[in-house]
């Protein structure tokens, strides 16, 4: 109850980062009613007010702290490590459950799926930094945002000109593995500015060495047109490249943001004839493909 009068209604995408997009768009169309509120995702909360008793623990300003560990290599990465005083071997999963759904509903459904790229919940006795109280952290995450999209804002990549290589390989039963790859774009000093990784993995008819038939490579090529018509690199998703086997193609995107690749990918995944399933997940340095680089 919001009040003596108005129920409030929270949808949640559950850590889904593809369902955010229909949660919005849902409450976005929901209709008035008298005495009822509607809120996509979780809402942030007042921790002056909020905390939370699991598996009779705590957690709340009281007991919860935090550091930030920077990383040369990777500096935009947002790498928390929250500390719980009560932490211990014995306890450390429902500790570490109930601190994640603690933050998820201090700092909000989205900052919480979007904001922090790495999160380790630890006892006080492996604490390696200065520790900030808990509830500075949403300051923390607001300060590190706007400082990330004020470094990256406008970058643009044209793929038009960029080499794409041709990379193959043999698995342990001796049949091929094959990729093409946009290798100019994987040494790109701007990756971080398309932190979210788009992979698509469409399942095939596979023939005795794990490849697709003349058919099934035609229409595999018309998808991935189909994919490069909506999600245009101007327009700030960039296609990495594909990698074929064992009757799977992988396909690679990476993306200035979530929302519309999940709208895209749902309304082919309903019209093509394959099989078709894809994950939507945040890394700034594109570390999941790195096996398609020389290191």
């Amino acid at each position: 109850m919001v009040n003596d009068k108005t129920a409030e209604l929270v949808l949640t995408a559950d850590g889904a980062i593809s369902n955010i997009i229909f949660v919005e768009e849902l409450v976005a169309a929901a209709p008035k009613i008298d005495n009822w509120m509607f809120t996509a995702l979780k809402p942030a909360s007042d921790i002056e007010n909020f905390n939370i008793n699991m598996g009779n623990y705590n957690f709340g300003k009281e007991n919860l702290c935090f550091y930030f560990t920077q990383d040369d290599n990777f500096p935009d990465e947002i790498d928390i490590t929250v500390v719980h005083e009560d932490l211990n071997s014995e306890n450390k999963q429902v500790i570490t459950n109930g601190t994640l759904i603690f933050l998820d509903n201090y700092i909000g459904e989205l900052n919480f799926a979007t904001t922090i790229d790495r999160i380790n919940v630890v006892g006080k006795e492996y604490v390696t930094n200065e520790l900030v109280p808990i509830a500075k952290l949403k300051d923390f995450l607001i300060w590190r945002e706007k400082e990330f999209l004020e470094k990256y804002d406008g970058i643009r990549h044209n793929t038009k000109d960029d080499k794409y290589n041709m990379l193959e390989g043999t698995l342990k039963n001796g049949n091929p593995i094959l990729a093409v790859i946009n290798t100019d774009l994987l040494n790109w000093d701007s990756k971080a500015s398309h932190p979210w990784i788009l992979r698509i993995d469409v399942k095939f008819a596979a023939d005795k060495y794990g490849l697709p038939n003349k058919t099934d490579y035609e229409l595999l090529d018309n998808l991935e047109d189909n994919l490069l018509i909506s999600l245009k690199d101007s327009e700030g998703y960039l296609n990495i490249g594909r990698e074929t086997a064992e009757g799977l193609r992988e396909i690679y995107f990476a993306c200035k943001d979530f929302r519309k690749p999940s709208k895209i990918l749902h309304q082919i995944k309903s019209s093509t004839a394959f099989e078709l399933t894809y994950e939507i997940y945040k890394d700034k340095y594109w570390q999941s493909v790195n096996r398609f680089t020389n290191n």
